[in-house]
C-alpha cells in the first residue's frame, strides 16, 4: 500500500484524536465485519463514535487482515487524506441540520476509478505513478454525500482486459487478491478487491465496475449484494474504461439496504458522459424502494438454462430461493432464453472500444502522465515483461491492432457486431419479458452478466446460502429492463429479508481468522 494503515493510525493517535487513550481501549461499539450503514449512521448521530473513530477502526482492520494475518490483499492503497475527510464529516455532523446516510461513512473504490491525489493504476505497473487531475464524477458524488474515501481496492489488471487466462484478482502491481470465504477459490473479478474487502469488513461500502460480470461475479463469489446498473445510471467519467457501450460502476455491499444507499449517492447526470443524459433516476432515493412486500404481484421468469443440476448443493439452494420468492408473493414463470452470441468467432465490440476509449481516458490525464495511449502501454509492458507480462497482453495487442478510422473494415465489422450484440441481448430479453408479461428474470450466480452487459440492462445479485459440502457461497441474480433498478432493489430486499442467509467469512471460514493480528 502506498501509505500504510499503521502510519495513518499513528498520525491519528498523535495529532487528531481528542478522545483520550482510554476511549480506544474499549471495544468498538460496532462489529465492523457485519456493520450496516444504518447502524453506523445511528452511532454517529448518537455521538457514540465519530467518523474519525470509525475511519481509524477500519484502518486498523485493514492493517490486521489485508497485509497481515490472512493477507487478503484486497486493498491496494490508502487515501492519505482519509482522516482529514473524516474530521470534516464530524464537523459537518456537529453543525446540525439534515444529512444523508453516508455522512462520515468510509468507502473503498476500485483502483480504476480516479481519486485526486492518488494514482489510478488499474493494477498495472505501467500506471503506478499515473495521477489524475481531478476526481471521477462518481467520487465527486460520494464526497457530496459526505462519504470518506478510505482508499483503493485491488483488481484484475485493466479490469481483465489485458490478457487471456489472467486469474481473477491478479495484477502486476497489486498481486493476487484472496477470497475470504475460501482462499483456494477465486475471488473472481475484475472487482476482486472490492468484493474481498466488503466481505471481510474492511469498509462498510465498496465500489466496483463492470463491463461483463465484474461486479456480479465477485459479488457472488464473496457472498455480497452487487448491483450492475443500467448503463448511464452512473457516470463513467474518470474511470479507466474497457468499452463505453457496456461499462458501468456499481455498489458491492453486505446488504440490499446498504447497496440502495450507496447507489443513491452514485447516481447522477454528467455532461461529460452522454450515456447519463437520459437518466430518469437522477436524484432518486433508492432506499424508498425497499419493501418486504415488494414481491407481491411480481412475475419473475425462471431462465431454464440457469437451473443447477439435480442432486447438487447448488440445486438445493436454488430450489430454496425459488420457494422463498414464491412464498413472498412472486409468480415464477419458466422461460427459455438464449444468453449466448450468434456472431461467428465472437463480437469485436470490446476489442474495438477498448482502444478507442482507453486512448480517450489517457488523453484527459495531465501532460506528465507516464502513459498516453494503448500503444505506449503495450510498449512499456514489452520493455518490462518479467514484471508486467506474467500472463501476456493478448487482449491489448488485439485491440491495438484495430483500425479505428471511419470506413475501415474493422469499423464496419464493429458496427455490425454492436447491432447484433443488441439483437442477441436486448432483443431476446425484451421479447421474453413481453411475451410472458414479466417484471424480472431469475438467474443462478452471476448468470445474467453477459446478456445483461450487452443489453446495458441492470442486474442485482443477492446471497442465497452456502454449499453443504464446502460452505462456498451461492447467489441468485435478478435482471430487468433499463431503469428498473427500483423494482429490482425491492425484489432483492424482500427476498433478503425473508431468507436472511448471508453469513460473514469469519463464521463460514473461521480458521482463516485464527491469527495473532486478527481482530477479536
Amino acid at each position: 500500500m502506498s501509505l500504510s494503515a499503521a502510519a495513518l493510525v499513528t498520525a491519528l493517535t498523535t495529532t487528531t484524536s481528542t478522545a483520550g487513550p482510554e476511549r480506544h481501549q474499549a471495544p468498538f461499539p460496532a462489529e465492523l465485519e457485519t456493520a450496516t450503514v444504518a447502524q453506523l449512521d445511528r452511532l454517529l448521530d448518537d455521538r457514540k463514535i465519530t467518523s474519525v473513530d470509525l475511519t481509524q477502526a477500519y484502518l486498523q482492520r485493514i492493517e490486521a487482515l489485508n497485509s497481515q494475518g490472512p493477507s487478503l490483499n484486497a486493498v491496494r492503497a490508502l487515501n492519505p487524506r482519509a482522516l482529514a475527510e473524516a474530521k470534516a464529516a464530524d464537523q459537518k455532523r456537529r453543525s446540525g441540520g439534515r444529512h444523508g446516510p453516508l455522512l462520515g461513512i468510509p468507502v473503498l473504490v476500485k483502483d480504476n476509478i480516479d481519486v485526486k491525489g492518488m494514482p489510478t493504476t488499474a493494477g498495472s505497473v505501467a500506471l503506478e505513478d499515473s495521477y489524475p487531475s481531478k476526481d471521477a464524477s462518481l467520487v465527486t458524488n460520494l464526497r457530496d454525500a459526505g462519504a470518506v474515501i478510505l482508499g483503493k481496492a485491488n483488481l484484475t489488471e485493466f479490469a481483465n482486459f489485458l490478457a487471456n487466462g489472467m486469474p481473477g484478482g491478479y495484477s502486476s502491481l497489486g498481486g493476487q487478491v484472496l477470497n475470504p470465504y475460501d482462499v483456494s477459490q477465486t475471488p473472481s473479478g475484475s472487482s476482486a478487491g472490492s468484493g474481498s474487502a466488503a466481505a471481510a469488513g474492511l469498509a462498510p461500502l465498496t465500489v466496483g465496475t463492470e463491463t461483463s460480470g465484474s461486479i456480479l461475479s465477485p459479488s457472488a463469489a464473496n457472498s455480497l449484494v452487487g448491483i450492475k446498473p443500467t448503463v448511464g445510471l452512473i457516470s463513467r467519467t474518470g474511470i479507466v474504461p474497457i468499452a463505453a457501450s457496456q461499462d458501468t460502476a456499481g455498489p458491492m455491499t453486505r446488504s440490499v439496504a446498504d447497496a440502495a444507499a450507496e447507489l443513491t449517492a452514485l447516481t447522477g447526470i454528467d455532461p461529460l458522459d452522454p450515456a447519463t443524459a437520459d437518466n430518469p433516476l437522477a436524484g432518486h432515493d433508492f432506499t424508498t424502494d425497499l419493501s418486504t412486500g415488494a414481491l407481491r404481484g411480481a412475475r419473475i421468469g425462471v431462465v431454464q438454462s440457469q437451473i443447477p443440476a439435480a442432486g447438487t448443493d447448488n440445486r438445493v439452494l436454488w430450489d430454496a430461493a425459488v420457494a422463498a420468492l414464491a412464498g413472498q408473493g412472486a409468480t415464477l414463470v419458466p422461460v427459455t432464453l438464449d444468453t449466448g452470441s450468434s456472431i461467428p468467432g465472437g463480437s469485436t465490440v470490446l476489442n474495438y472500444e477498448f482502444k478507442r476509449d482507453l486512448n480517450a481516458y489517457f488523453a484527459r490525464l495531465p501532460r506528465n502522465a507516464p502513459i498516453g495511449s494503448l500503444a505506449e502501454l503495450v510498449a512499456y509492458n514489452e520493455a518490462h515483461a518479467p514484471v508486467a507480462l506474467k500472463f501476456g497482453q493478448a487482449r491489448a495487442l488485439t485491440s491495438q491492432a484495430m483500425d479505428l478510422t471511419p470506413g475501415s473494415a474493422d469499423t464496419a465489422r464493429y458496427a455490425a457486431d454492436r447491432a447484433q450484440d443488441l439483437a442477441d441481448s436486448k432483443g431476446r430479453i425484451d421479447a421474453a419479458m413481453r411475451d410472458n408479461t414479466l417484471t424480472a428474470l431469475l438467474f443462478a450466480g452471476s448468470g445474467s452478466a453477459s446478456i445483461g452487459a450487452r443489453a446495458g440492462y441492470p442486474s442485482i445479485t443477492v446471497p442465497a446460502g452456502y454449499q453443504a459440502a464446502n460452505r462456498r457461497p451461492f447467489n441468485i441474480s435478478l435482471l430487468g429492463q433499463a431503469w428498473t433498478e427500483p423494482a429490482l432493489l425491492g425484489y432483492a430486499y424482500a427476498y433478503e429479508q425473508a431468507s436472511k442467509l448471508r453469513r460473514p467469512p469469519s463464521e463460514i471460514n473461521p480458521t482463516l481468522f485464527h491469527c495473532s493480528s486478527c481482530p477479536p
